[in-house]
């Protein structure tokens, strides 16, 4: 009988989760998870590559972003969640994939790029070695799982590359043992922040949570980067990349209402408090069930463990066998 092909995805816990990533990945999971074999990875050891100073703050963001999965729609009964510390045979298959790739190719990497700029205040002139080789260890949260599939944003992209590069080259050199990876763009690969910036980011503080109250989706939106060149509200506006807009068509349903907007907009027919207003009352309304059944899991620690835990431990036999074969395929001694 064969199985139902596998999806690997997931977060650090670094706080909580944004409308970001529900285009970026969320979205996808979701609509995945009826028919794919999913596996969410709560990548804890991840998340101290930068914050290893602060190893509280990780540990107790771990059950928020699980109260944010379950509160989106993802379903225990359907998905596998995963707590990355608790599966030791990731950082073995790590050390394995570490010497298939080279250092230089690490740095070519644009996301890991990327971060190491916005970290520099942060690193100086001292990148740590695990922060550099997170790609490596991402690889291995795919591989040990046998993903057939990852959905990610499309700042995510580069890392999922590396890891099929990575697969190839395991498999090249020990022979055909590990899955090769498909990568999976969501609708919309990236959400601009409300402050115009080209992504949504926590650490930038642009964004708008799951956990938001409805004053401040309002005070967000109502502040919200429009067109710069539009100084009146009778003066025509653009309507291709302004945040107001991209938002309006990833999150209002009402498609004739953003046509005739964005109409509008154009002429100089509508100021921007009408445009953002709608925005308010769609994405308000986007959230509002989130965050309600997100509250209704607050003071139930218990059964939030439970659910990992058992999904941890499901995930734990799977990385096991999976090792088993790798072992084998490196040709290395086994005692037991």
């Amino acid at each position: 009988m064969n199985r139902k092909k596998r999806i690997l995805t997931g977060d650090r816990p670094t706080g909580n989760l944004h409308i970001g990533h529900y285009v970026g990945s969320l979205k996808s999971r979701l609509e995945f998870q009826n028919e794919y074999d999913t596996f969410v990875l709560i990548a804890d050891v991840q998340a101290l590559t930068d914050n290893f100073n602060t190893p509280l703050k990780v540990r107790d963001n771990i059950l928020e972003l699980l109260k944010d999965y379950l509160a989106v729609g993802l379903d225990p009964k359907k998905v596998t969640f995963v707590l990355q510390s608790q599966i030791p045979q990731i950082a073995e298959l790590t050390i394995f994939f570490s010497n298939l790739v080279s250092v230089a190719r690490l740095m070519r990497n644009p996301t890991v790029k990327n971060e190491l700029y916005d970290k520099k205040d942060l690193f100086k002139h001292s990148i740590p070695y695990g922060f550099l080789g997170y790609p490596v260890s991402q690889a291995a949260d795919i591989s040990i799982f046998n993903a057939d599939l990852v959905p990610v944003g499309d700042d995510q992209a580069p890392h999922i590359e590396q890891t099929i590069e990575i697969v190839k080259k395991f498999n090249s050199v020990y022979g055909d043992t590990l899955k090769v990876p498909t990568l999976k763009l969501g609708t919309i690969p990236r959400l601009v922040g409300i402050d115009g910036k080209s992504k949504m980011s926590k650490s930038m503080n642009n964004t708008i949570n799951f956990s938001d109250t409805t004053q401040d989706i309002k005070r967000k939106i109502m502040q919200m980067y429009t067109d710069p060149k539009r100084i009146h509200s009778t003066d025509p506006g653009e309507v291709k990349g302004n945040p107001v807009f991209i938002y309006h068509n990833a999150f209002n349903p009402n498609k004739s209402e953003i046509k005739d907007l964005e109409n509008r907009y154009k002429k100089g027919q509508v100021g921007d408090i009408e445009v953002k207003e709608k925005l308010f009352n769609a994405i308000d309304a986007f959230i509002s069930p989130i965050r309600e059944k997100r509250l209704e899991l607050n003071n139930k620690d218990n059964y939030l463990y439970d659910i990992l835990k058992e999904g941890t431990l499901r995930a734990r036999d799977e990385a096991q066998n999976t090792m088993s074969k790798v072992r084998e395929s490196m040709k290395l001694l086994n005692f037991n």
